[in-house]
């Protein structure tokens, strides 16, 4: 499978470039840059600390995208919307770990899966899809008298809070408890809130350092506090997951998948 990767000069980027080079059945086909990049032509290979690999970095994602069977994006809303439609224009398949789309720039990657198969998730590592499937199932075992709060913390250098895998788990909470994510949340509170209504999902987010990802979600009652937690120590687990979704799409009709279809779950 021919690999391309947008935004490959990032640490995400670099991070995918190592990981295709370690896999079997993949291999680089192209790797593009925003106009203007310090990485522009340099090879992407060795940027990511590896031999040169011969794959010129270069700032035309389009003819990136169309020397591949399936682009890897993991870069920001309005790029990663543009990237699709590339994509579905050209019969790419697509992975999509960007975070942070509006409800106009979700609906235009759901028109792009009609005519080719993308994989999107916030998260792809392993465990925090399994820590999913377990904050879904806890929410449907415990009446709303348990207050749900997400915790999240990333990196100084993240653009868009609550992060992706807290809206996750948001979403999956929300799922057990059969309600709409959007009718019970609160992204933050400051100043003279008043007591906490029940039923409601509350977040909170932390900035700081190079942390890679950390995420608890609490189930707090009057008694008891139940935390379900996941912590990455490294952008590895989301490249692997990334790559491994890469070749499960091969061969696949249209549509939106997500993590638990590649995993199984």
């Amino acid at each position: 499978m021919k690999i391309a990767v947008v935004g490959a000069s990032g640490r995400m980027g670099q991070m995918l470039v190592r990981q295709i080079a370690r896999t079997e059945g993949v291999t680089l086909a192209a790797a593009s840059e925003r106009p203007g990049s310090k990485a522009l032509g340099k090879d992407a290979g060795e940027l990511a600390g590896l031999e040169p690999n011969g794959v010129l970095i270069g700032d035309d994602s389009a003819a990136s995208i169309r020397a591949a069977d399936c682009v890897i994006d993991f870069t920001v809303p309005e790029a990663t919307v543009a990237h699709a439609k590339v994509a579905s224009e050209n019969g790419v398949a697509m992975v999509i770990g960007t975070t942070g789309l509006d409800p106009i720039q979700t609906k235009l990657i759901q028109d792009a899966a009609k005519k080719v198969p993308i994989m999107w998730a916030a998260n792809m590592a392993l465990g925090v899809n399994i820590l999913l499937a377990l904050v879904e199932k806890t929410a449907s075992l415990l009446d709303p008298s348990y207050d749900i709060e997400v915790l999240e913390m990333h990196h100084r250098h993240k653009i868009d809070a609550p992060s992706g895998t807290a809206l996750a788990l948001g979403r999956a909470a929300a799922a057990g408890r059969k309600v709409q994510l959007e009718e019970v949340w609160r992204k933050s509170r400051d100043g003279h809130t008043g007591a906490r209504p029940t039923g409601e999902i509350g977040f909170a987010t932390l900035r700081g350092g190079e942390e890679v990802g950390v995420h608890t979600v609490y189930f707090a009652a009057a008694g008891e506090r139940l935390e379900l937690n996941h912590r990455s120590f490294s952008r590895e687990t989301y490249a692997a997951g990334a790559v491994t979704s890469a070749k499960w799409l091969d061969g696949r009709k249209p549509g939106l998948y997500g993590m638990k279809d590649v995993l199984g779950l």
